[in-house]
């Protein structure tokens, strides 16, 4: 393809030559015409106006704090592994599934990587919860190629950050930034481990700020389009001032790999997670107790509004801080704590910050007049229904180890018959159905046994549609059992 290119290049530059030259002898004589001998004209080149941004510096500086995290465990093995790209009646499917090797069966040990980077001169690291999470054996890799066992201080899994010790000091370290100051179109930096090729730097511009993502609206992530691959996890993302203002943590993406849009975690949501988990090993977070949706055009007009902004209230909690307040369903949350509401999105993770307890002021528009609240925040719950206890059923077709729910999960969660997820894997972890989870039906029967929903998966097609509880809402997740 190279070699291509070169030639198509080649051959435009003589096209440029050839008219050139035409354009001289259709014209008036030069110089060259008058004189022969005569050396020709230089022509000067025109000054650069911009210049790519060079990351060298930030690499020298700063790649020495960046390591790699390698783990391992026990995980159930899944199904036969997952070929991206191809049709399984494709036959070159059978081929390259061989050529991947047997896949063990039954507790096997499980071994991921990812990266990471130095917070603290005496061995403090932040990285992503799901890099360590379920690990039993965590390694850190520095760049001068020592090891350390590194300790997991604390895991929080609803901002994906994870803090990590390991026994050293004088250690390189990061310098931590402010991603509120970053812009738009500004220049970025990662370093990490993609597939395992440790400190890779890769480069590109802030896409987007405050974006919100299914499942993940705790967190306003920075999305960028640098290059982050499988490994890159945990790694920091850089502004050109050589400071951390994310840690790369998820992709979008249909085949797996890159295409263009990263998502990182702002430091300074990293910040406080890290706090909270060295002061006391977990994270409290403030709620209210209402279910918002977004602001369009056409609800800002039936809402009386100037213009789409503000978080709509369309359910609220019985009981909950929000009803206390006096908070109603078509109520439009314009300000939280003194600061504006332009998005619903932005509205969850200001209300995590806050500590069960405060009270916290808002500005609502009901009814086309705005009113001022004031609610005292409630502590959010664990989003694990299930607690630890009790042993899971072994997993089956779905991919999903369950067991009945206790009497005060049953309580808890309002549900009377279901099974608890304590693990998933394979199609069930693909579809999104996560720990915690509680299945109710499946493809509209309602499930009140292990048994039966093992017979009711054995039973189905290619597709099966799960009802799942999630906290306090309902949700259908479509599974591919292949």
């Amino acid at each position: 393809m190279q070699q291509k290119l070169l030639v198509r290049s080649l051959i435009a530059a003589g096209l440029v030559a050839a008219s050139v030259a035409g354009y001289v002898r259709a014209g008036t004589p030069s110089a060259a015409h008058v004189n022969a001998t005569a050396a020709p004209a230089v022509v000067a080149a025109p000054a650069a106006t911009s210049q790519l941004p060079g990351f060298s510096w930030i690499v020298d500086k700063y790649g020495p704090a960046v390591v790699n995290v390698s783990v391992e465990g026990k995980a159930t093995a899944a199904a036969a592994p997952e070929m991206p790209g191809l049709d399984p009646n494709d036959p070159f499917y059978e081929f390259f599934k061989r050529f991947q090797g047997p896949m063990p069966h039954g507790r096997a040990p499980m071994h991921g990587q990812g990266s990471g980077f130095i917070v603290s001169p005496d061995g403090r690291i932040l990285t992503n919860a799901h890099v360590v999470y379920g690990a039993q054996e965590v390694t850190v890799k520095l760049t001068d190629k020592r090891e350390f066992k590194a300790k997991v201080l604390g895991v929080d899994r609803q901002t994906d950050v994870a803090v990590l010790k390991i026994e050293a000091t004088n250690l390189p370290t990061v310098q931590l930034g402010n991603s509120a100051e970053t812009k738009v179109g500004e220049w970025v930096l990662a370093i990490g481990s993609p597939f395992g090729f440790e400190n890779s730097v890769t480069a590109g511009i802030v896409s987007a700020k405050a974006r919100a993502l299914p499942d993940e609206n705790l967190v306003p992530f920075i999305q960028t389009d640098v290059a982050v691959n499988p490994g890159n996890s945990g790694g920091p993302l850089f502004n050109m001032k050589g400071e951390v203002i994310g840690i790369n943590s998820q992709i979008f993406s249909e085949t797996g790999g890159y295409q263009g849009l990263s998502f990182a975690v702002p430091v300074e949501v990293a910040a406080k997670v890290q706090d909270q988990l060295v002061a006391h090993g977990k994270v409290t977070r403030g709620r209210m107790g209402v279910t918002i949706q977004n602001v369009n055009q056409a609800l800002a007009e039936s809402f009386g509004l100037s213009k789409p902004e503000g978080a709509l209230v369309s359910s609220v909690e019985k009981g909950s801080p929000a009803e206390k307040a006096g908070i109603e369903p078509g109520d439009v949350i314009i300000k939280f704590d003194g600061k504006e509401v332009a998005d619903s999105a932005q509205l969850p993770a200001r209300v995590a910050e806050m500590k069960p307890g405060a009270t916290a002021r808002l500005e609502i528009i009901r009814k086309g007049s705005t009113k001022e609240l004031s609610v005292t925040v409630g502590e959010m719950k664990d989003s694990k229904i299930a607690s630890a206890s009790g042993a899971p059923q072994e997993q089956g077709r779905l991919g999903v180890a369950v067991r009945p729910l206790n009497p005060d999960e049953q309580r808890q969660s309002g549900v009377k018959e279901g099974l608890v997820v304590e693990d998933a894997s394979g199609p069930a972890a693909r579809a999104g159905i996560q720990t915690g989870d509680v299945i109710l039906s499946v493809n509209g029967t309602p499930i009140r046994s292990v048994d039966q929903l093992r017979s009711l998966v054995s039973k189905a097609g290619k597709q099966v549609a799960i009802l799942v509880q999630r906290e306090d809402a309902r949700i259908f997740v479509p599974v591919d059992l292949g």
